[in-house]
């Protein structure tokens, strides 16, 4: 699925029955524009401009932007500056979404006012973000959307109290706005010019990636499908395919998705983010992709029938870069890749006394990197596997240690955290953490 690839959709696709329901009550309040006129606030060419369009069919409002696109365009930002009265602001937002997506072409016209002013067209929906009635400031997010994504000069675009807005509403419990949100997301990260923005954005990946976590075994492939739709364009930027594993671990995620999913699709998008995790940033994610047992998982779909040939050949990308890659590994990288990505388990390394003799030297290497990794496990990790496997590693590393490795395995608390799991409720833990104290007494002995 490459990225000039991209399924043939509208410019912007934001559907939610939860914004329509709203949308359907707004309409049907009818605005006296005649007040405005009386009250000086506009024009009587201004009224009977608006009211030319108020309420009106797609081909008559159609009729008037062909006619006077720049005009009304102009008419309708003056509006959300000058006016004040929640109904009519609701109405405005809500004719701009409308006018913007029964026609694409009709963004145009919004964008030729940032000739008067650079503020334009943007500042009036940003303004109403914070809004606190609901339906304006999720009606001004898709027209923030739809102009994001058809700006003439999207370098040019700062967008971030938009990312800022989307970043909040993911941490919402309103499921319906959590879905809006990332169709919106799924839209901008489109145009490439917006990944990193949005990537730099505090928190808006980490919210992303954790609503993909608890969808994980939900009953709605589509959210599944939308957020890794997201990551999937994230990653053709290098930058983010280097760091974002490292960051949000979501390779083992996307993997346990893949496994688990029924609708192919969902499959289709996690290999083919997968894909340009290997394609971008090859040296920061095969390793991880080795640990999380990908290599096998790709073997198993490679035999698979589908009916999207774009699979087959992400899958068999990745299952060769893997086999590649997993024969010119040697036995201590993987090891120090499952150390640095946390997923410990009883491979051969962890029980081979020569492989502790040839390597525990090089768990010094670079400051001690590694051994400072298997202590903070020992300190943070929660599961008895991870715990057991762990402890060990201690065990046999003191055996072969320098003294400098000793004492610092003394310094950063290591030593005394074994002692403290040889009482874990684990009898796994209490026998390894017991071990590894014998072996330690028994070389200062």
């Amino acid at each position: 699925m490459a990225e000039e690839q991209l399924p043939d959709v509208p410019l912007v696709l934001v559907r939610n029955p939860y914004l329509e329901k709203k949308a359907n009550i707004v309409r049907q309040k009818p605005i006296l524009w005649e007040g405005y006129e009386r009250a000086s606030l506009l024009t009587h060419e201004q009224v009977e401009l608006i009211k030319a369009i108020d309420k009106k069919s797609e081909s008559v409002i159609q009729q008037a932007m062909n006619e006077k696109g720049q005009t009304y365009a102009s008419l309708i930002l003056y509006l959300l500056q000058n006016l004040s009265r929640p109904d009519t602001i609701q109405y405005i937002c809500l004719l701009t979404d409308h006018i913007l997506t029964f026609n694409e072409n009709n963004a145009r016209y919004f964008h030729e006012t940032s000739k008067e002013d650079a503020s334009l067209p943007f500042a009036p929906f940003m303004k109403l973000l914070d809004s606190e009635e609901e339906f304006m400031s999720l009606e001004a997010s898709k027209v923030l959307t739809i102009l994001a994504c058809s700006a003439p000069s999207p370098t040019t675009v700062d967008l971030s109290p938009l990312f800022k807005w989307i970043t909040t509403k993911l941490t919402g419990s309103i499921n319906d706005v959590v879905n809006l949100v990332i169709q919106e997301l799924e839209s901008i990260l489109r145009v490439n010019a917006y990944r990193l923005s949005v990537w730099n954005t505090p928190n808006a990946i980490k919210e992303l990636v954790h609503r993909l976590f608890l969808n994980k075994s939900a009953s709605t492939p589509q959210i599944q499908y939308q957020i890794i739709f997201c990551l999937w364009l994230l990653t053709f930027e290098k930058d983010i395919a280097a760091q974002i594993n490292e960051k949000y671990d979501i390779i083992p995620l996307l993997v346990e998705i893949a496994k688990s999913a029924v609708k192919e699709k969902v499959i289709r998008v996690s290999i083919a983010t997968l894909r340009n995790l290997v394609e971008k940033a090859p040296a920061q994610n095969l390793a991880a992709m080795l640990v999380a047992k990908l290599l096998p998982f790709t073997e198993n779909l490679s035999t698979r029938k589908w009916s999207d040939p774009d699979i087959l050949e992400d899958i068999v990308f990745v299952k060769e870069r893997l086999q590649e890659d997993f024969q010119s590994l040697t036995t201590f990288e993987q090891y120090a890749s499952e150390i640095e990505t946390g997923k410990l388990e009883w491979s051969p390394p962890h029980k081979s006394d020569l492989f502790w003799k040839e390597n525990a030297h090089k768990l010094e290497e670079n400051g001690y990197q590694l051994l400072k990794s298997i202590a903070r496990l020992l300190s943070t990790s929660n599961s008895p596997l991870v715990l057991s496997v762990a402890a060990s590693d201690v065990g046999y590393y003191v055996k072969y240690a320098t003294k400098g490795g000793k004492n610092l395995l003394q310094d950063i608390g290591a030593k005394q955290r074994i002692m403290e799991l040889m009482t874990h409720e684990d009898q796994e833990v209490r026998y390894q953490a017991l071990l590894a104290v014998q072996k330690y007494m028994h070389q200062a002995f």
